[in-house]
């Protein structure tokens, strides 16, 4: 494909999550999972941002008329996440961590910077809205094909962790909420899918040199913005995999194609305007599952026609995802219904071809013309099909602007509209912020870490980019420094291939390890008060919380000689498999089981 003839324009937006606090509260950064110590229950309602205008988005949210469970922790939230106080100063610690990258990428950093609030209805915040500070503009990155640059820097709060959702309840978790992040945005410079996903990855190079941010699963986001000359732009969310982003790109791309190819077909053509049609009873005998459940709970099956759709419903945009698929994700937005049925997909789903033709007839059906069924509450039903009838009007416009969520399988599938600038206004209960650049240091790169840890720390190139990326980086230099004799290789084999030989082998979860016990286990390596032979043991009893140092007290090589020879002496004619387990018994604790089998080896051999 020509992306030039096409006239593609990619954009990426990048969200980081930063270590320390939380951005407006002292409440601290880490996620739990345990039993929460109390659920609050809110409404939240769309409100004119400082132009007098009601977003689209919010007033799309607010129209779903949802109920929110919102649950916390006595010990590790605060009033501020409940939206029961007004906001602390801002995470200085979070702050410089912005700044940096800022001057990593040399971007214009504003002398003044406002805090403001971005309106936010789908729950995912108590107050209704994320507060987000734009830092700076400008800077840029190089790509094998071209320049990027970079529009704009932004310092916000995370939204509630998602739990779970049902037709009229969304149910959150606080802990989330608040955590800082970087959002950086590029300008749409990106001219190929390939190039998309190779900025993706410079960014998160990038952020990962810095010491202030989060690492691991779920802790990086990316959103992708794409569209082609005579589309629009789509706002594609959650592309978490790398590998993946190629083929979002190249799918959206298809999908506006698709979409400008219908809206010239339907040139000259008109949409007729929307009449709700009542089947519960031209279908009461229906042998159709999801009809019998909506007609048993007293739902209604509601349907309309359109004028000339025939064979357009079925049209595929993305592989397995049509122009039904369009209607149906409208549908469930606007009114939480479980989806549609339409005529090019019938007979289906226990519908018969009979039943199609009682259906046409009912609605004076030409050959050309479809229809849709939706299966639910009346009123529920009403609005998904109103929301079906103007998304088949916009199919007349060609690409209408969205947010789209990223499917595993790189299709996606429809959020909401794309907000506008109705969102935002001045957060009033948070000072004005004068960054001061003059204290900020710029962070050695990941590729000139990766490079120092093989050169001056003796590292191997694969444990010097394991150590370098992972979130133990900070620790291990930390221990580096205060653990001389200790080589460094060892250090870093611990903190990486030793814990994750904990969890193959042993099956234990090794995060149950804190930084504390790594600080404890390398004090105790430097003091020779435990040999780092059995230094796996002192891990997984650290891991069960039953870690005692008497029990792993060292004693001297010819001392675990003497131990072994006597108990040699004692069981004459045992077996050196007997012999083995004998002498583990006796040393449990003092010496690993490779050095007493080498030990006892020797003895024997004697």
């Amino acid at each position: 494909m020509n992306y030039t003839e096409i006239g593609l324009k990619c954009g990426i937006e990048i969200h980081q999550q930063l270590e320390g606090k939380k951005l407006f509260c002292n409440c601290p950064t880490k996620l739990r999972d345990d039993e929460p110590h109390f659920t609050i229950k809110r409404k939240l309602r769309a409100v004119a941002g400082e132009h007098g205008e009601i977003d689209v988005a919010a007033k799309q949210e607010q129209l779903k008329d949802k109920t929110f469970l919102y649950q916390g922790y006595f010990d590790s939230t605060c009033l501020v996440e409940t939206d029961s106080e007004p906001p602390h100063e801002i995470s200085s610690e979070a702050l410089y961590t912005a700044l940096q990258f800022c001057k990593m990428v040399k971007a214009r950093v504003s002398p003044i910077v406002q805090v403001m609030r971005k309106t936010v209805v789908d729950g995912s915040n108590t107050s209704g809205f994320q507060r987000t500070a734009l830092l700076s503009r400008g800077g840029e990155l190089d790509t094998s094909e071209g320049k990027v640059r970079i529009e704009n820097i932004s310092l916000e709060e995370d939204s509630c962790k998602n739990i779970s959702e049902s037709q009229n309840e969304k149910v959150y978790r606080l802990d989330r909420l608040g955590i800082p992040l970087i959002e950086i945005g590029t300008a749409p410079d990106i001219k190929t899918p390939e190039q998309c996903q190779e900025t993706a990855k410079k960014i998160g190079l990038l952020l990962r040199s810095l010491p202030g941010v989060k690492r691991g699963l779920g802790t990086i986001r990316q959103d992708v913005n794409v569209s082609v000359r005579e589309g629009e732009r789509i706002e594609i969310k959650g592309a978490q995999d790398l590998k993946m982003i190629p083929t979002l790109v190249e799918l959206e791309i298809k999908r506006q194609l698709e979409l400008v190819k219908i809206s010239k077909e339907l040139n000259g053509k008109k949409l007729n305007p929307i009449q709700i049609h009542d089947l519960t009873k031209l279908l009461n005998e229906s042998t159709s599952k999801i009809i019998k459940n909506t007609t048993d709970k007293n739902g209604k099956i509601l349907a309309i026609k359109l004028n000339d759709f025939a064979g357009l419903v079925g049209r595929e945009l993305q592989p397995n995802y049509r122009v039904g698929s369009e209607f149906s994700g409208r549908a469930k937005a606007a009114a939480g219904v479980g989806g549609i049925f339409h005529s090019d997909e019938l007979p289906n789903y226990g519908i018969t071809a009979e039943e199609v033709a009682l259906i046409s007839k009912e609605l004076k059906c030409k050959e050309k013309d479809a229809f849709i069924l939706v299966a639910d509450k009346e009123v529920k039903a009403q609005v998904a099909l109103n929301a079906v009838h103007h998304r088949a009007t916009e199919l007349f416009y060609g690409v209408i602007r969205e947010v789209r969520k990223a499917n595993p399988d790189g299709t996606t599938s429809f959020m909401r509209l794309i907000s506008g600038a109705d969102r935002m206004y001045p957060e009033t209960d948070v000072p004005l912020i004068r960054p001061d650049l003059s204290i900020v240091k710029v962070p050695e790169t990941l590729e000139e870490k990766i490079k120092r840890y093989q050169k001056s720390l003796k590292l191997s190139a694969d444990l010097a980019n394991f150590i370098a990326k992972s979130d133990k980086m900070v620790l291990f230099e930390e221990l580096v420094k205060k653990h001389p004799k200790i080589k460094t290789a060892f250090i870093a084999e611990t903190l990486i291939s030793t814990t994750l030989d904990i969890k193959r082998k042993y099956e234990l979860d090794p995060e149950k390890l804190t930084e504390d016990n790594f600080r404890q286990l390398f004090q105790y390596l430097d003091e020779e008060k435990i040999h780092k032979d059995i230094i796996i043991d002192v891990m997984i009893d650290m891991i069960k919380g039953k870690f005692d140092l008497k029990n792993y007290a060292t004693i001297s090589t010819e001392e675990l000689h003497a131990k072994i020879k006597e108990v040699v002496e004692k069981n004459k004619g045992a077996s050196q498999g007997a012999l083995m387990g004998l002498c583990m018994k006796a040393l449990a604790g003092k010496a690993s089981g490779q050095f007493i089998a080498e030990e006892l080896k020797r003895i024997l051999e004697k």
